[in-house]
Parts: structure tokens; C-alpha cells; sequence
């Protein structure tokens, strides 16, 4: 077993928008990781990234990736910071890859100063958001079959683009 696609990007990049818009695209299910923690660790990504820590957090992530891409055959979002786990990285490399990438400006735009992301809470979220892309930014592409910028495309162009990319990767064509 093994997912269609695997939805990876920073905050603000549009993975939960996108996500469920693609796998309807390719006609599977969706799913996302940070989903399963939540209903696992039965609370929220906020309060555990508070009350644990966040390297307790992605011990918990590494586990749900892994866990998911063994059993999931749709499509399948990875919170931003996930593939920043070596072994996650190792597990991604047998994968298809769609990296959805977001600006700067574009970035902070829509993820806002949320609660939701710890990692952007702060004095300063866009210099924090500036220096979150900075160090992800190649673990992305390094781990990317499919490279899409967001910046300028809705959702539904988005979508568009990684189907048509996807229609090129061989093992997706039927």
C-alpha cells in the first residue's frame, strides 16, 4: 500500500485546502497526519507543543507519518515540519512527493498569526516565518518529486497543476 500523493509544504502553503481538493481530483480518500495526532494524543497540536514540547511533538508526528504511509492509499498531508525527521525524510523517498511551495508574503498572509501554528507564535511571526522557510526550504526540495508554487494560483489552479504533474510521474499513470 502506498499513497497517491504525499502533500508537503509550509504553513500557509494550502495542504489542507489543497489536499482534499486533490484526492477528489485523483477520486481517493484524503488524509492528514495532523489529524491522526490530534485523535490519537486526544488534544490539540498547540497544547501539546505547549504542555510536551516539540520534540516530544515529532516523536508523535514520526509515528503517524510512518504509520500512514504504510496504510493510506489516497492522498496524504504531512504537517510543515514533518519532513524534517530524518526517518521521515528516509520513508518519503519512496513516495510521490507534491511540495507545495509559498513566499514569504504569501505565507504570512494566509497563515496569519494563528494559534494553531506554535511555531509562528511570537514577537516578530513573519521574521520567525522568514527563518521557517529559510531551514525548510531545502529539506522540501530535497525530498519533492513535484515542486508547485502557490503564491499566484487558487486552490483549484493548485490542483490543476499537481494533477498534471502527477499525470507524468510513472508510477501514477494507469
Amino acid at each position: 500500500m502506498s499513497p497517491r500523493a504525499v502533500v508537503i509544504g509550509p504553513p500557509g502553503s494550502g495542504k489542507s485546502t489543497v489536499g482534499p481538493l486533490l484526492a477528489e481530483a485523483l477520486g481517493v480518500v484524503f488524509r492528514d497526519t495532523d489529524d491522526d495526532i490530534v485523535a490519537r494524543a486526544g488534544r490539540s497540536i498547540s497544547d501539546i507543543f505547549a504542555e510536551d514540547g516539540e520534540p516530544a511533538f515529532r516523536v508523535l508526528e514520526a509515528e503517524a507519518v510512518a504509520t500512514a504511509l504504510a496504510e493510506h492509499e489516497g492522498v496524504l498531508s504531512l504537517g510543515g515540519g514533518a519532513p524534517l525527521t530524518p526517518s521521515t525524510r528516509a520513508l518519503l523517498a519512496e513516495h510521490t512527493v507534491v511540495f507545495l511551495n509559498v513566499g514569504l508574503a504569501a505565507g504570512v498572509q494566509r497563515a496569519g498569526l494563528s494559534t494553531a501554528r506554535p511555531l509562528l507564535a511570537g514577537v516578530n511571526p513573519r521574521a520567525t516565518f522568514k527563518t521557517l522557510l529559510d531551514a525548510r526550504l531545502p529539506v522540501y526540495r530535497e525530498v519533492a518529486t513535484v515542486e508547485i508554487d502557490t503564491d499566484t494560483r487558487t486552490p483549484a489552479e493548485v490542483v490543476a497543476a499537481a494533477t498534471a504533474a502527477l499525470a507524468g510521474v510513472p508510477e501514477l499513470q494507469e
